[in-house]
């Protein structure tokens, strides 16, 4: 079976996803388009010889509907013979088709893949493409789905994490990524957004706030106290009976923040790299992904990398660096409870609290940052993660060459 390598990662920096935000002028077909046109240019490939493109988007209506990984590549340019398809595993999107990229490469059957994925958020609210969750009482409580802000409740209130815990985390998580920015670390990944003139419309992740402290984000009111009163409280208590009160304990501090963004990831076989001249970055050792409760919901990255690494015959102390998606403290501080990992690992640039979460763009972002920071301190191994909505999980382990 052949290698499936990582050749190159690019994203776009993330803008604050509501009007007035850096990116809201830009239409998501051409945020992933002029990345598809960046990633072509620095690595030389024939797009006629691209096999496929696969792209996530969560909330796949309007402008980013349909198949926007094929209209994104005819927007760029690239050869007519292209086939696209755009898929929706919720936040696990981006990184969901970078795994399938890496099982086309590795079946043998195609060569060249891009993968990635796009979320304009600002745009296209997150939700309004609807759903039987969101819009069928008798399916809701049936599956005992509850609004995933009350899942991270309840992960911190069955671990018992407290709110200062948690806001310094995300106290922690604008720090680094403020630092990261400071020395460059985002700077090989990074494409800046431009206008049709060629002006930078946003250059850097816009929400950074080097200046979080405990006590500001000690200030925000929580965020899903009201939802818990509308009766998700109650139906998450049947479920955990043990559970006296959910210590609503989320807020806008730290939780992921809304933005817009676009990612692309070039994987291909030994034979195209060599073909162009290009130098495998790393190779993908395993991917997984798992299901868990779909009311907790929220849990699903710990069992992911467990399933991951046993498939790679791995233990989490093998592995260098962990990217875990902070779509809530807390998921990030269960995933280091989980597997007994060094925080020190984990996160080291930041993470979605800090810099956001472009839903469909984010698996493909962190893996590309877990890849160069790899890079830069000559580590091997690897581990990106990220919880999915409907209770699942995903994982996937690389190896830097």
């Amino acid at each position: 079976m052949q290698q499936a390598y990582i050749l190159d990662a690019i994203r776009t920096p993330r803008g604050r996803g509501k009007p007035g935000g850096a990116l809201y002028q830009v239409k998501p077909i051409n945020l992933l388009s002029d990345l598809l046109i960046e990633l072509q240019k620095r690595n030389g490939f024939n797009s006629a010889e691209i096999d496929d493109i696969v792209m996530g988007c969560v909330t796949p209506i309007g402008e980013q509907g349909a198949d926007i990984a094929k209209t994104a590549a005819l927007v760029a340019g690239w050869h007519e013979n292209n086939a696209g398809v755009t898929i929706n595993r919720f936040c696990a999107s981006g990184l969901e088709a970078v795994n399938m990229a890496a099982m086309k490469i590795r079946s043998g059957w195609e060569q060249l893949v891009v993968a990635g994925g796009v979320e304009s958020m600002s745009r296209v609210p997150m939700g309004s493409d609807g759903g039987a969750w969101a819009q069928d009482p008798q399916t809701s409580f049936t599956t005992r789905f509850v609004p995933q802000g009350v899942g991270a409740d309840l992960i911190a209130t069955l671990q018992g994490y407290s709110r200062t815990q948690l806001d310094e985390f995300a106290m922690q998580s604008h720090q680094k990524a403020a630092a990261a920015w400071q020395c460059d670390a985002f700077a090989r990944s990074v494409v800046p957004v431009r206008d049709s003139l060629g002006n930078v419309l946003l250059g850097k992740d816009e929400l950074i706030r080097p200046d979080a402290s405990l006590q500001s984000l000690g200030a925000l009111k929580p965020s899903f106290a009201a939802l818990g009163d509308m009766g998700f409280d109650a139906l998450t208590k049947q479920k955990y009976p043990q559970v006296e009160r959910i210590a609503h304990l989320h807020t806008p501090g730290n939780s992921s923040g809304i933005v817009d963004g676009a990612a692309a990831v070039l994987i291909g076989s030994e034979q195209m790299a060599h073909k162009y001249d290009l130098k495998p970055r790393a190779r993908v050792l395993a991917t997984a992904l798992v299901g868990t409760d779909p009311t907790i919901m929220l849990t699903g990255p710990g069992p992911a990398a467990q399933k991951a690494l046993a498939l790679a015959g791995l233990e989490a102390k093998d592995i260098d660096l962990f990217e875990v998606n902070e779509a809530f403290a807390s998921v990030v501080l269960r995933f280091i409870d989980d597997l007994k990992v060094d925080p020190a690992k984990v996160n080291v640039n930041g993470g979605a609290i800090a810099m956001g979460h472009p839903l469909g763009a984010t698996g493909a972002m962190i893996l590309g940052t877990l890849l160069d920071e790899l890079e830069v301190r000559g580590d091997k191994l690897g581990l990106a993660c990220l919880c999915v909505g409907g209770g699942m999980g995903i994982a996937t382990i690389i190896e830097r060459l």
